[in-house]
């Protein structure tokens, strides 16, 4: 700039770098500007990115929803509200409903084993709680549900051993019974 030029000129060469240093600073703190305006857009589409992707998600499982609905009351053949075993093995044999339910990634391998899973003590199962646990069974296991089969497992184990040291005393007793 002209008011520099005179300066340098004129009083000392000296005031060149005092310029030089300022033109810098004065750049570069444009630049730290420019990146924080960037920063901050791409800060907000990123939050609002986050928030799409968790309605998709929602929306996502609404769907899957609905659909296991339809396919629930595809499957209740007698329109009671409920599903038995024989209504939800004649429901399987269709190969495309095996084939749907393998895209929804859900796996049966075995409908009576798989149905036993979701009945109640009759042996029916009604659409809430069939859409609930086949949900639940959608993809690959969750570490949560795998530390809760641990758990009832050893609890399992647990009272197996106590019921076996009092069977074997009982047993103990007898004998002492028998021999006396």
């Amino acid at each position: 700039p002209n008011y520099a030029r005179k300066l340098v000129e004129e009083v000392s060469s000296a005031y060149a770098w005092f310029f030089i240093v300022y033109i810098v600073a004065v750049v570069f703190a444009m630049f730290r500007i420019i990146t924080a305006l960037f920063l901050k857009d791409t800060l907000a589409v990123a939050a609002n990115d986050a928030e799409s992707a968790i309605q998709t998600k929602m929306r996502q499982a609404k769907k899957f929803a609905n659909e296991l609905l339809s396919f629930f009351r595809a499957a209740d053949k007698s329109k009671d509200g409920v599903l038995t075993l024989e209504e939800f093995e004649n429901t399987l044999q269709d190969p495309r409903v095996k084939t749907w339910l393998s895209l929804m990634d859900v796996e049966i391998l075995d409908p009576a084993e798989f149905f036993a899973l979701l009945a109640d003590e009759q042996g029916r199962v009604d659409a809430e709680h069939f859409i609930r646990t086949i949900v639940r069974c959608k993809g690959p296991s969750r570490a949560q549900d795998t530390m809760a089969i641990t758990y009832m497992v050893n609890r399992i184990l647990y009272q197996v051993e106590a019921l076996e040291q009092q069977v074997g005393s009982i047993l103990a007793f007898q004998k002492r019974g028998m021999r006396q």
